[in-house]
């Protein structure tokens, strides 16, 4: 699959990928700072083709491991690009050890290299998953990882196994809410509630998730939606 542009200065990458006997997409963002340097979120495995084509767009600048979930590949972009600075989300140094990296990322205070283009919250209150959440403030584009997952009908690379679990049990196809890891982790809505509410307080129409359709209508009310039961 080639990059596919977004929105200005936003491309995204989708890619197959196989957990717990489901059949799904992960995708990985890239936003092209006002430095003119790109900034890599939740990289895939990085193929020479694919390194030619985000080299065509410009310098990687930086590797963004978002979440405990979404670090597998930074290796494989850090040796595509060892230039790039590597910062990662709290709990990934525990995941994964022996990753090398520059910075953890902070609860709220973006990395000097992209504060000029984007906002960050780290999510808490879940004894499962680390995210944090950020905001292209340009495009005005939410990007998560599984905070919120939708997928169904028009969501392409899934197999029957997935189909069952989100169907009968979950409850989740086609209907926006987080990954199943979250719904089984939560430890502390209260602090939960207080991330989402200064996310909720961005200014964003469109938002990037990793697994299932992007959300490009309506996008505050589908994350609302998606996050009621700790919300409220």
């Amino acid at each position: 699959m080639a990059l596919l542009n977004f929105a200005p200065n936003i491309y995204i990458q989708e890619y197959p990928i196989k957990y717990a006997g489901c059949h799904f997409h992960s995708r990985m963002t890239i936003i092209k700072l006002s430095t003119g340097q790109l900034w890599i979120h939740s990289p895939c495995d990085i193929t020479p083709q694919l390194k030619s084509e985000i080299e065509a767009l410009g310098p990687v600048g930086v590797i963004i491991a978002p979440g405990n979930y979404h670090r597998l590949h930074v290796h494989s972009c850090q040796n595509a690009f060892p230039s790039a600075q590597t910062i990662i989300c709290p709990g990934v140094e525990k995941k994964q050890p022996k990753l090398k990296y520059d910075a953890i990322l902070h609860e709220t205070k973006p990395e000097e290299a992209y504060a000029a283009d984007l906002e960050q919250v780290l999510l808490q209150g879940n004894r499962v998953i680390n995210e944090v959440a950020f905001l292209h403030k340009e495009s005005k584009t939410l990007i998560l990882t599984d905070s919120i997952e939708l997928i169904g009908d028009s969501t392409p690379g899934t197999n029957w196994v997935l189909r069952f679990w989100w169907k009968y049990l979950l409850r989740m196809w086609n209907v926006p809410k987080p990954a199943p890891e979250y719904q089984m982790g939560w430890n502390n809505k209260a602090l939960a509630k207080k991330s989402m509410e200064r996310i909720m307080q961005w200014d964003f129409e469109q938002v990037i998730i990793s697994h299932g359709d992007n959300i490009t209508e309506d996008a505050k009310n589908v994350v609302h939606r998606a996050w009621k039961s700790i919300l409220g």
